[in-house]
């Protein structure tokens, strides 16, 4: 037996995964045991998870790999603040310490982490090698096109190259400080949404906007080949040399600062969101074109964060020479702790690869789970009322009639999500053809911004019924966008053009909650890998004839999804929740009055 683990830390949603053998056996990010959205610490709660999983100590690992190459990344730092020095010495001072309190002490510092108990050798793969091991060998494919595409990792931003069997060849990179995950997180900036984690927002705002500043952008900001690659005029932009992504210059260009965090959203930043949104949709097409005519495969594997892009993602299916796609679901910074452990496994040791059909990522289902005896002990010490079902068939008439009446539900089942979509394990589910659904689930469940949209969970075989997706095209893990299909929009009638966020309450199709203001959705096909889930859609579509569902993750604005029975328990207190369903225990509100703020503790791994 060979144990592999692999960790991201110290920069953006550190993670662990763990790999035994050729096989993923788990794969979790520490925010969702820490709490901490974006936890960027070292994952000890994550590492435990997966070790936990095996039945193995630190001792039984064979190697222990880290998803970057903490040197290499250092003398970028050190390169960039000379090159623009003296004016980047306010950012040398923030962020060295850091770096010589800890970063560059890795072996160390993973050492502590792992108790002084593991005693061989570390692995440091780069960034996007990682990345690029992510997205080949969990996929389906025998041989395919890789591209990698993210802020930055050691100096690369962009990569491309091959993956064939059991190993993967990169070839072609873009440096930093010419970045499309920097540029798209500078206009996340600039219109008032946190960097690393607001850039999901700026995504779903885009189809409120107008493109109005396209030529602008590639007239000043960027300087676009046909081969996708680009470079930027880094004097609107201020991550190389200051405390902010954008500088001056650009504020002078778009016509004022950036938005305050909780101030009101103007037309300009919608047409800002929708014009840097097209160019990404440009560039990664580009891309796409290009690794085609370079490596002249059929097939395409995506990983980094603009990977997370869906509606890029979805162009470059239809629009883009690749007959198949396949994109990590943890595509950030989280999946290169599996990365580097499928590295190791497969190119350093030389070990053999079979593709799966579907693909080797288990429905990214690679948390924990709670079994039923740790979610009644918890639900008997809270003294909340319950009923228990004895089958899955029973459960999910249940609940299917419930959300046939118009209820929330909080639906927490079997392992949990590796990535940042909510796939049916942790979710906030919900009947999609109320006009009001979406508004409803965002003011007073989610707590967040009302134009935020939300994804369709489709039973697979019925997919392309709602949505423009060939036969056949699989998006198990949400990350595509497709248009609603032209047999469920609904056409608006003696109606003026609305603007901006009027866009919301036009309805355009038979299931408007999942149906952004563009007439696409962020579509999940649902198929045997969901379980339990694909199983509701079943008892749903039997009771309203409508096969999909409203999937949502199970957390509130500013919080992880939920990890344990606890948290899930406490959402379902605090928010207009009314359903929570805990694996077969399902609880319901008697009234709004009912609801309380729960103060139940959690333990690490499910238990009260």
């Amino acid at each position: 037996m060979t144990a592999i683990l692999g960790i991201s830390a110290f920069y953006h949603d550190a993670a662990a995964a763990l790999v035994v053998d050729g096989r993923i056996v788990a794969a979790a990010q520490e925010e969702r045991f820490s709490r901490r959205k974006h936890d960027a610490e070292f994952p000890q709660q994550a590492v435990d998870y997966c070790l936990e999983a095996a039945g193995l100590g630190p001792e039984d690992l064979d190697y222990v790999g880290f998803y970057d190459k903490p040197l290499l990344k250092f003398e970028r730092l050190l390169e960039s603040y000379l090159a623009y020095a003296p004016a980047g010495f306010r950012s040398f001072l923030h962020t060295m310490p850091s770096w010589l309190r800890q970063k560059l002490h890795l072996p160390r510092e993973l050492a502590r982490g792992l108790g002084h108990r593991y005693r061989r050798r570390y692995v440091f793969a780069e960034h996007h090698e990682s990345h690029a091991a992510s997205a080949f060998f969990p996929s389906p494919f025998d041989e395919a096109a890789i591209l990698t595409l993210d802020g930055v990792g050691e100096w690369a931003t962009a990569s491309f190259g091959r993956g064939r069997g059991n190993r993967i060849t990169l070839t072609h990179e873009l440096h930093f400080p010419h970045s499309l995950g920097l540029l798209y997180s500078a206009f996340t900036y600039f219109c008032g949404f946190r960097v690393n984690s607001g850039e999901h927002k700026l995504m779903g705002l885009a189809p409120y906007g107008e493109p109005k500043y396209v030529d602008l952008i590639l007239d000043k900001l960027v300087d676009l080949k046909p081969d996708g690659s680009f470079r930027m005029d880094m004097r609107y932009f201020g991550y190389c040399d200051g405390l902010t992504m954008t500088s001056r210059a650009f504020e002078r260009l778009f016509g004022g600062p950036p938005r305050s965090p909780e101030g009101p959203l103007t037309e300009r930043e919608m047409d800002l969101a929708a014009s840097v949104q097209a160019v990404t949709e440009e560039i990664m097409l580009r891309a796409a074109r290009h690794v085609h005519r370079q490596t002249g495969m059929r097939n395409l594997c995506l990983a980094g964060g603009v990977a997370l892009n869906c509606v890029g993602n979805g162009r470059i299916l239809r629009e883009g020479p690749f007959e198949n796609l396949w994109i990590q679901p943890a595509a950030g910074d989280a999946g290169g702790a599996l990365g580097v452990a499928l590295f190791i496994w497969h190119q350093l040791l030389d070990r053999p690869r079979e593709p799966q059909p579907a693909d080797r990522q288990q429905g990214s289902l690679l948390g924990p789970s709670c079994d039923v005896q740790q979610v009644r002990q918890f639900l008997d010490a809270t003294g909340a009322e319950y009923r228990y079902l004895e089958s899955d068939d029973e459960l999910c008439q249940v609940v299917a009639d419930q959300l046939a009446e118009g209820k929330v539900v909080g639906w927490f089942s079997g392992r949990m999500e590796f990535g940042p979509r909510a796939l049916g394990a942790r979710s906030i589910l919900a009947d999609p053809r109320p006009a009001g659904m979406q508004s409803q689930i965002n003011l007073k469940v989610k707590f967040r911004e009302s134009f935020r949209p939300f994804g369709p969970a489709v039973l697979a075989e019925r997919a392309g019924e709602y949505f423009e997706l060939a036969d056949g095209t699989a998006s198990p893990y949400m990350l595509l966008v497709a248009p609603v299909a032209a047999g469920q929009r609904v056409e608006a009638r003696d109606e003026a053009p609305r603007r901006g966020l009027d866009k919301l309450h036009a309805c355009r199709s038979t299931v408007p909650a999942v149906t952004h203001v563009d007439g696409s959705a962020r579509v999940q096909t649902v198929d045997a890998r969901h379980g339990r889930l694909r199983r509701l859609l079943e008892c749903f579509e039997a009771r309203t004839g409508c096969p999909v569902l409203v999937n949502t993750s199970f957390n509130v604005r500013g919080e992880p999804i939920v990890c344990t029975p606890a948290e899930a328990y406490r959402c379902f207190q605090e928010t207009g929740i009314d359903v929570l369903v805990l694996e077969r225990f399902v609880l319901e509100k008697k009234s709004p009055a009912a609801s309380h703020r729960s103060r139940v503790g959690t333990s690490r791994f499910g238990q009260g």
